[in-house]
């Protein structure tokens, strides 16, 4: 008779370079090797000297380049509703009523629980779950997930997916004004010098509103450092490729729906996906 054995071995967890870690009130960070990569706000944010409607959570700032440039800005003092890597809309219409996620008046963003915080050896994974508040009356379900992937050699990319659930019939456009169309997915630069603004067609020597572009990209000197940050719209995003809103003074922005407006229907989400690309030059 012969007996076989088997030896189970046992799992042993490859470590992870990523960390996440709470640096202050509703304000989560995340490291690769104890330097940091970007902070996610969850809590309501207001920087002194700021008007108390400014207040605002649900965003990402700072945001550094592997080097650990900060590329990011919140509450410029041109555009204090301006803040880091957002997704808000001037246009949201609920009950017959107009109201302003962009500038934060009369609706406004609510953290309402986490549903990933996970390291792996080549990435970390935050998954979020916010709320659109009009009041006490939650209109719409936001999901928020965020992979970050480790640094190859000035470079990091990051993919951003967003999920749009109504929970009432409403509406979102983007800025009518002048034909702006902004509204979306977008990023607000910290102060820099020797700006450069690039997109899929070359440089952009001026701003420019609803140009169809499939990605675009901000180079500048922050704080005598070189560095950019690049934003690839997904090719599955409805209307790809998308009219942007390009400024010279530091935003970039996905114009969607842009001037039109879109109808969300409660059992029908939305999904929209982004890369975002931050190097040291």
């Amino acid at each position: 008779m012969m007996w076989w054995i088997f030896v189970i071995a046992p799992l042993v967890a490859t470590e992870s370079p990523f960390a996440f870690r709470e640096i202050g009130p509703g304000r989560l960070q995340l490291s690769e090797r104890d330097r940091p990569v970007f902070v996610y706000n969850y809590g309501l944010q207001l920087k002194p000297g700021v008007p108390e409607d400014r207040r605002r959570c649900c965003y990402v700032h700072p945001v550094w380049t592997p080097a650990g440039t900060v590329v990011t800005d919140d509450f410029p003092a041109d555009h204090y509703h301006h803040r880091g890597i957002f997704w808000a809309w001037p246009r949201v219409s609920v009950a017959g009523q107009t109201r302003d996620l962009w500038t934060l008046r009369g609706i406004e963003h609510r953290f309402v629980r986490w549903h990933a915080r996970e390291v792996f050896p080549d990435r970390a994974r935050l998954e979020v779950e916010n709320g659109w508040f009009v009041e006490d009356r939650q209109v719409l379900r936001e999901r928020v997930a965020i992979t970050a992937h480790r640094a190859q050699r000035n470079a990091r990319r990051m993919e951003v997916s967003l999920v749009f659930e109504a929970l009432e019939p409403l509406e979102i456009g983007g800025e009518p004004a002048q034909n702006k169309g902004y509204g979306g997915f977008s990023i607000r630069f910290g102060p820099r010098r020797k700006t450069l603004l690039r997109t899929d067609t070359g440089v952009e020597q001026r701003d420019s509103d609803m140009g169809r572009h499939a990605w675009a990209e901000l180079e500048g000197d922050f704080d005598g450092r070189r560095a950019s940050v690049r934003i690839e719209i997904d090719p599955g995003h409805p209307g790809y490729p998308n009219g942007w809103c390009l400024r010279h003074y530091g935003f970039l922005g996905v114009n969607y729906p842009g001037l039109a407006t879109l109808g969300l229907k409660p059992g029908r989400p939305l999904g929209l996906s982004y890369h975002v690309i931050v190097a040291d030059r």
